[in-house]
């Protein structure tokens, strides 16, 4: 362990300890209508003298000395309160939380996360946990725990899917009710059929699995045209929102819908073009 890690962790463990994190919230939107579906609660840290430290980087030295347990029950509670939050404000959404396959270690902790959402007054079927797929293979050994989390109403969505060797396997083997299409393969969508082809095979298989579709990383109404053609279930990337702070969020939903109408015109009008 470096010298520079030992001081990122002792910055890490006094951050967490004074309240100095902070979640953005990502919108997720049907692909067919545009309504907001469901938010994803990003970790944020922004160090006084070294900036804004991605999650990449901090994240793996939690689980490595034992802090990775205190920091997800902290992103938790903060994102069902600001469920909560919303929902009193009239948005009725549901909220995805990214999990270390460490923390699912712990035998308690569905039980944990179930009464979290009871003291908190916010429904299982609201939250959803992501995890990688890099994740998955120890996430073999975890089959009770995850369908325990399934027994209780509580989502789990595969991330970053096909960035792993295994994932065709895992998703016959594990409880996933949604998976998420790795940005990679959104890029260059519209113009590669190799991406078009592997985007049309996961989201035709997902679908015969009863699994939903995300799309990550979509940042061109050219890539949104391709995925609606692909029969994607949800869009998520920086054409809609980039990452919000909580109060954003209201006021940025009455902007989408009718931002909405204006990316997918070019699809509508393609389609009255040629008759459909």
């Amino acid at each position: 362990m470096t010298a520079k890690d030992v001081r990122l962790l002792d910055e890490l463990e006094r951050t967490l300890r004074q309240g100095g994190l902070r979640l953005a919230y990502q919108p997720k939107v049907d692909a067919r209508d545009g309504s907001l579906v469901r938010v994803e609660a990003l970790m944020r840290w922004t160090h006084s003298e070294l900036g804004a430290i991605s999650p990449v980087r901090f994240v793996p030295l939690a689980e490595k000395h034992g802090l990775i347990d205190d920091m997800t029950q902290w992103a938790l509670r903060t994102a069902l309160r600001q469920w909560r939050e919303w929902k009193s404000a009239g948005l009725d959404t549901s909220v995805a939380v990214n999990i270390s396959a460490v923390s699912l270690e712990q035998l308690d902790f569905p039980d944990l996360v179930e009464r979290m959402c009871r003291a908190l007054d916010v429904p299982t079927d609201r939250l959803v946990l992501e995890l990688t797929e890099g994740a998955t293979q120890p996430l073999i050994n975890l089959m009770d725990t995850l369908t325990r989390f399934r027994i209780k109403g509580v989502g789990l969505a595969l991330d970053d899917f096909g960035t792993g060797y295994s994932g065709l396997i895992q998703l016959r083997k594990l409880p996933f009710n949604e998976i998420k299409i790795d940005r990679q393969f959104v890029t260059e969508l519209p113009t590669s059929r190799d991406d078009q082809v592997i985007v049309r095979s996961v989201i035709e298989l997902a679908h015969g699995l009863g699994l939903q579709v995300t799309a990550e990383g979509v940042e061109t109404v050219e890539q949104l045209a391709a995925l609606r053609e692909l029969n994607c279930d949800l869009i998520q990337g920086y054409l809609l929102a980039h990452p919000l702070d909580a109060s954003e969020l209201v006021p940025w939903a009455s902007r989408h819908k009718r931002r909405w109408k204006l990316l997918t015109r070019p699809l509508q009008d393609e389609l009255q073009r040629v008759g459909a």
